[in-house]
């Protein structure tokens, strides 16, 4: 069965949440910025999936992440009105949501990151280390190029498109996040990538 139709209702949900978050957000120029990779994302995990055949347990990670930052940028991360109560809970100093999406940056791209250099890697220990790295990089790349959009495009809205809400280490805690998300996949579940590399294998064989 062609890829895409086994996946079909992955990509259907998340345009569905795409669309819904896409209507009358609170700044739409800062939505516009919010998506601007997205655009560039949504074929690229299209064409990874077809090549790679990603597993529905990676698109599953993968929608639960997209609908995250949909969210998100409807609301501007900084203002993220449902997180309000978790914030109010716990008696935070911010609105903590854009740092729940970089944790979850690590913790839910690892499998799908992994599915991928399995292919081109003979060692488990090599494959989970450079999954890691490759999370941080991007991780490291993204902080750039929001930094970059947000001086370039739209300097007016770059507090609330980059979101650090007066914390000037923002950037780097947000690296952390997601550095601690990958560090979980590491840390918990070593097992459950030992059986995907060893199915890897024996498909590949």
């Amino acid at each position: 069965m062609n890829i895409l139709k086994r996946h079909s209702v992955f990509y259907l949900l998340y345009l569905a949440v795409w669309i819904a978050a896409a209507i009358h957000p609170r700044y739409p120029q800062d939505w516009l910025l919010e998506n601007i990779l997205v655009f560039l994302a949504f074929p690229l995990v299209v064409w990874l999936d077809t090549k790679y055949r990603l597993s529905a347990t990676s698109m599953s990670l993968l929608l639960l992440f997209g609908s995250m930052h949909a969210l998100g940028s409807h609301y501007t991360y900084a203002r993220m009105e449902y997180f309000d109560m978790v914030t109010a809970y716990l008696d935070l100093h911010r609105n903590d949501y854009d740092r729940v999406v970089h944790f979850s940056f690590g913790l839910l791209l690892f499998r799908p990151i992994f599915e991928i250099i399995s292919y081109y890697s003979r060692s488990l220990m090599v494959t989970l280390l450079f999954t890691f790295a490759t999370i941080v990089a991007l991780s490291a790349v993204y902080e750039i190029l929001e930094w970059l959009a947000a001086v370039t495009l739209h300097p007016e809205l770059g507090v609330a498109f980059i979101a650090s809400q007066g914390d000037v280490w923002d950037s780097q805690k947000d690296m952390l996040s997601a550095l601690l998300g990958a560090l979980v996949n590491l840390l918990l579940l070593p097992s459950i990538y030992a059986g995907i590399f060893r199915k890897r294998e024996k498909d590949s064989g």
